[in-house]
């Protein structure tokens, strides 16, 4: 595992990503050189299993920290995605506290969670067994989407809970629930973004977002988040060629 994620993240480094979508470890590998502070593997929507993830984090190995986003809130996913070597995980659909805090007891060993042992990549594969099961508590980041209605109202608490080392805001989803669909600068779903931001800035959590361009970000990175996701490898690639072969029928 990549050291000094969760460390950075804690102490409000400007941490700047991008998305990692498409089954495929090489093209991770490609992006690995660009010089990302971290990758945001989404195995929530698209194609991605696990074998899928795995092969991502081994071609990226200790280039750069990979948080991998779960399908779904559950001690299962969290706890397979670790063991696979992420650095830490990425909940969507935290609506409360005690959904917050249940994230948190799945993604740490006991005395301070309930993650299960086991041997996997995450440990060598058992040759470094006690060493990781030592420092994961410490090294391993939680961080929970704020993206309904229902997270909003509850922000202030979810804040609040142990363990829980950033809040990203979803705000398609956060548009979606509002019944705003697609409408993210609509006053009501802005009205969201602005209490779930000072509920974070009220108790120094930290805060992400992603944007498909760096003129979709830096109007939160300007209020104080840290954690950026810009861009996704798809696009990425279907921009670069569409550029380049507007360039030849200039």
């Amino acid at each position: 595992m990549t050291e000094g994620f969760r460390a950075r993240l804690r102490q409000r480094d400007p941490l700047l990503g991008t998305m990692v979508t498409l089954p495929l470890g090489s093209t991770a590998e490609i992006l690995a050189e660009a010089g990302f502070d971290w990758f945001f593997v989404d195995g929530e929507h698209g194609p991605l299993e696990t074998a899928d993830l795995l092969g991502i984090l081994q071609a990226v190995g200790h280039r750069v920290p990979c948080v991998v986003r779960v399908p779904v809130r559950g001690e299962a996913p969290i706890k397979k995605v670790l063991d696979l070597g992420a650095d830490g995980v990425i909940v969507p659909q935290v609506n409360t506290a005690d959904q917050a805090a249940e994230v948190v007891t799945h993604a740490r060993y006991a005395p301070h969670g309930s993650r299960g042992v086991g041997l996997a990549r995450a440990h060598g594969y058992g040759y470094r067994f006690q060493e990781y099961v030592d420092s994961a508590n410490d090294r391993i980041a939680v961080i929970v989407q704020a993206e309904h209605a229902d997270a909003v109202e509850n922000i202030d608490e979810i804040v609040k809970v142990d363990g829980v080392d950033a809040v990203l805001l979803g705000p398609y989803d956060l548009a979606a629930s509002l019944g705003k669909m697609g409408q993210v600068d609509d006053p009501i779903v802005t009205q969201a973004i602005d209490r779930v931001t000072q509920a974070c800035l009220d108790v120094d959590m930290p805060l992400g977002i992603f944007g498909v361009t760096p003129g979709a970000v830096r109007p939160y990175m300007e209020r104080g988040y840290r954690l950026i996701v810009a861009g996704v490898d798809v696009l990425f690639l279907g921009n670069g060629a569409r550029t380049m072969l507007g360039d030849l029928r200039e």
